[in-house]
């Protein structure tokens, strides 16, 4: 077998097998005949890795099939007569109300999603705009990987919104010409607003301590100057001699220079008075709102006619939006950081307050009715040691010094308590930026969710907080699809979310906040085990922001603001070319999530609460057992983050330690890795785990109500998605990496007898190892539940068949059979090793347990210290004193690199190709 084709035809005639023999495992089969071609030097690594590749292909093809799907059509001639299809609004007032208030927020942040290196990006965004079949163009040549950065995120996210402008231009101007058509007396009333943009990238202090204040002020800067730089041009195109490029120009000039200027940590006195001395100095060329250029460029409009006046229009709309920056910026901090920070400001008050009681919100209510705001500098923000107290004095500097106009979201994640967003308002009015800054609670704990309906009732219940959203035109929270989809399952989480955010209608509507706006940001990544739903761009829309959820704020005549994620590289995918941003637009523009249709028919699956309350809590209950579990801890944890890819400069582990003695905790891996674990071992457990065993007992009353109910249709399609891509034999074929007994019987009876000593030696190793039982209770549990499900599935139709489905699910077979004989092939070299002193506490033993548990890179380093490949010989020292010694050559350790230690480290290089292959075929990483 030295093809894909032939190892896809032999993985279907084992699977035959399993007729005969059910516990048969084709998967593992495979594997072990691939490691015995392989060790038995029949195959070798170059052989394995030219598979790897054209499999790769293959992946990075279905990738781009599925981004082509999602937005499909793509080719900008159809969004443009899409868009027409949209303009039929009546008369023109309704044309405003539908134009002027944002579809959608879309904020482009950097979770570590960055699984393609940006050559394969680009490839697989080009195919999926292109026309005609996906072909091997998708299939960019693996190139190096660069440093995922925190500025190369930011570089990438900067060119994702960038694209998002101009397609959104290009609407604003076909929805300006249709105006101008139409009511051609009133048309210059028109300022439509239909999307806004914005970032967290550099900004997001949860979870992270690499950002430095000075870095959100140079980003800023670098923002400013940036889109000043596009304003330029897209007045330039219109004008090249209009008077305002002077001012746009110099501004430009000036922010840059202020940009380089914090472009470095600032530790040096000096260095940060001279940049903050020069930031903060009046200057002709500083331009800090654009509010003067926006009534002008619209005066001139108005003198102008043609396409003229709809050019100065969009430029004017741009501005509107984007504010002096490439969109909105949303800083993060942890509850925790900002009770940290209020503590400090209560014990100088001389006040004691547990903030979880009902006195904190009195107490802090007095605060801020007593808060007088004090001037800040950024000799002030540099000497600042709380985290969330430079948050809010970078924002002062940012809106006195940048730009005075474009609002700021202050996102709080963990937030559990009323009190913990009284005390980010008390901070936002001691710094003089409350008029500014949007505060949001991050609801996605289990704790939150379901304790989120009373925290909403005490706030909107309080006088401060009312106050202070009538403000600012908005009540604004988060609800996330990270830690939610992973500590409750995916779609008990987005019940969840979903009873959230009607609760939040209520609460506003009781709290007579009816004359503001509900602006509801749910963070979901791309994947189906965070929150997209990959059956289109309807559901991906629908799912976190539901037509139930969008109909209670409808009745009680509250404006809504859907505000989605598009999260790294596999988010930034949408916006890669200007055909897919504008084809993401149109869609959204034609799906218009902000609103609901009037008479929309009730959902059956709300009215019957009977069932549909008992069906979420047994899938909610059936999660939390597997959660609970040390089976599946263990399981997932296995092979710690040894089968993922680095994808982000945020760490995906929340702390490491070289001793091989300590197992990791299942909530030491974040959210995304974890999800991704899920995908690589075969089963995304967080999607689909609980939904047939939910329906057991009331089997054919639950798939009648799915059957009946959109939104239990839509559960399905995702359930089915997920399903089509899952192995439970691929999670038991993993665990037998562990079996004793395989090692033991691998050469009885004289097979391998090349392999005889260093399969005793795993056999003996893993005596006493617990992974071959964990993974194998784990797919015993996991074959049950499927059991049930397939049981649910047959009573309900199938709405969206996935084409080639055992294609797909044979090239995941083989791709994972590949790896498991890589895995093997590593296994193996590891324990041939020669013993070696232990040194730094690392013993030969640690480092057999860091292959087996996938830290290859701290093995490797371990085994390159041990064995180096050359020592220091006499002419590495100039000395006048000559020497007879050493009368032999300084040659080092190159056989044991050759046989032992390279091999090990090529083998976990094509193992995680393989996991970029199979996160491709799952179409998103995590």
């Amino acid at each position: 077998m030295k093809t894909v084709a032939e190892l896809t035809d032999r993985l279907g005639a084992l699977h035959r097998q399993t007729q005969e023999t059910p516990l048969f495992n084709p998967v593992f089969q495979l594997a072990l005949d691939l490691s015995r071609s392989l060790e038995a030097g029949e195959i070798d690594l170059a052989a394995i890795e030219g598979m790897i590749a054209e499999l790769e292909c293959e992946a990075l093809m279905t990738r781009a099939g599925r981004l082509r799907r999602l937005v499909a059509p793509v080719a900008p001639a159809e969004n443009e007569a899409a868009i027409e299809g949209c303009l039929d609004s009546g008369d023109f007032d309704a044309f405003r109300a539908a134009w002027e208030n944002p579809q959608l927020h879309a904020v482009f942040t950097a979770h570590p999603t960055f699984l393609l290196p940006p050559a394969q990006s680009e490839a697989v965004a080009t195919a999926a705009a292109s026309e005609g079949e996906i072909d091997e163009t998708a299939c960019a040549i693996p190139a190096e990987r660069p440093a995922i950065t925190l500025a190369f995120e930011h570089r990438q996210a900067m060119a994702a919104m960038a694209r998002g402008q101009d397609a959104r231009d290009r609407i604003v101007a076909r929805l300006l010409d249709a105006a101008r058509e139409r009511w051609p007396d009133r048309w210059h009333e028109f300022a439509p607003l239909p999307f806004r943009f914005a970032t967290w990238v550099g900004y997001d202090m949860d979870g992270r301590t690499d950002i430095g204040w000075h870095t959100s002020i140079g980003f800023r800067l670098a923002e400013k100057a940036e889109r000043l730089a596009r304003y330029a041009e897209s007045l330039a195109a219109i004008d090249d001699g209009h008077a305002l490029l002077e001012t746009l120009r110099a501004a430009r000039d000036h922010t840059a220079e202020c940009a380089g200027l914090f472009a470095e940590p600032l530790d040096d006195p000096a260095a940060l008075s001279a940049a903050a001395n020069r930031l903060t100095a009046d200057d002709p060329a500083k331009l800090l709102s654009l509010e003067p250029l926006v009534e002008r460029l619209e005066g001139e409009a108005r003198e102008a006619g043609g396409e003229r006046a709809v050019a100065l229009k969009t430029l004017a709309a741009a501005m509107r939006a984007d504010g002096l920056g490439m969109g909105g910026i949303h800083f993060r901090v942890n509850a925790k950081q900002l009770h940290n920070a209020i503590r400090r400001r209560l014990d100088e008050a001389g006040l004691t307050v547990d903030l979880a009681s009902q006195g904190a919100l009195g107490t802090l209510r007095d605060l801020i009715a007593g808060a007088e705001p004090l001037r800040s500098n950024f000799a002030a923000l540099a000497i600042e040691s709380s985290t969330a107290i430079r948050q809010f004095l970078a924002m002062a500097q940012i809106l006195r010094h940048i730009d005075a106009d474009a609002p700021i979201r202050m996102l709080i994640a963990e937030c559990e308590q009323p009190a913990t967003v009284l005390a980010a308002v008390y901070f936002a009015r001691l710094f003089g930026v409350e008029d500014k800054v949007d505060v949001s609670p991050l609801f996605e704990t289990e704790t939150a969710l379901e304790h989120g309906g009373r925290f909403l009732d005490a706030l909107l219940a309080d006088d401060i907080y009312r106050d202070y959203a009538r403000r600012r035109g908005r009540v604004c929270i988060q609800t996330g699809f990270s830690d939610a989809g992973r500590f409750v399952g995916q779609i008990p989480a987005s019940l969840a979310i979903e009873r959230l955010q009607g609760r939040l209608a209520e609460a506003m509507a009781a709290n007579g906040l009816t004359d503001v706006a509900a602006l509801i940001f749910d963070t979901h990544g791309e994947s189906m085990g965070r929150g997209a739903h990959p059956g289109g761009f309807a559901d991906r829309l629908e799912w976190p922001l539901s037509p139930w959820a969008r109909r209670r704020f409808a009745r009680a005549g509250i404006r809504l603001e859907p505000e989605v994620s598009f999260q790294g590289g596999d988010g930034y995918l949408f916006f890669a070319n200007p055909e897919l941003a504008l084809a993401t637009l149109t869609r959204i523009a034609q799906l218009r999530p902000a609103e609901t249709a009037a008479g929309a028919p009730a959902d059956p699956f709300y009215r019957r609460t009977d069932l549909s309350l008992d069906f979420y809590r047994a899938i909610r209950d059936h999660q939390n057992e597997h959660l609970e579990s040390a089976t599946y801890s263990r399981a997932v944890t296995a092979f710690g983050l040894g089968l993922l890819n680095a994808t982000g400069s945020r760490v995906s582990r929340r702390q490491s330690d070289l001793s091989s003695d300590r197992e990791m905790s299942l909530r030491q891996i974040r959210a995304i890795p974890h999800n991704a674990i899920l995908q690589q071992l075969g089963y995304p457990v967080n999607v689909i785990a609980g939904f047939g065993s939910a329906a057991e007992g009331n089997r054919e009353e639950i798939a009648a109500l799915l059957a009946d109910s959109a939104r239990g249709r839509q559960m399905v399609r995702l359930v089915r998605a997920s399903n089509a891509l899952a192995s439970i034999k691929t999670v038991a074929a993993f665990g037998e990496l562990y079996n004793s007994a395989y090692w033991a019987s691998r050469t009885y009876r004289g097979t391998e007898r090349d392999l005889a000593e260093p399969c005793a030696a795993l056999a003996e190793y893993l005596v006493k190892d617990d992974r071959a039982g964990v993974f194998r209770r784990l797919a015993s549990r996991l074959r049950i539940d499927a059991l049930k499900l397939h049981q649910l599935l047959d009573l309900l139709p199938d709405e969206a068949p996935i084409e080639n489905r055992e294609d797909v699910r044979r090239r995941i077979g083989v791709l994972q059979a590949l790896r498991l004989a890589l895995l093997q092939h590593m296994f193996l070299r590891a324990v041939s090793v020669p013993a070696f002193s232990r040194a730094n506490d690392i013993s030969r033993r640690d480092v057999i347990e860091m292959v087996l548990t996938l830290r290859v890179e701290d093995a490797l380093a371990q085994l390159r210290r041990a064995f180096p490949t050359r020592f220091p010989g006499p002419s590495d020292y100039v000395l006048d004193e000559p020497s007879d010694y050493p009368d032999h050559g300084a040659g080092g350790y190159a056989a044991i690199e050759a046989e032992f230690i390279a091999p090990i480290e090529r083998a976990h290089a094509l193992n995680l190709r393989i996991a970029t292959a199979i996160a491709n075929e799952f179409g998103a990483h995590g």
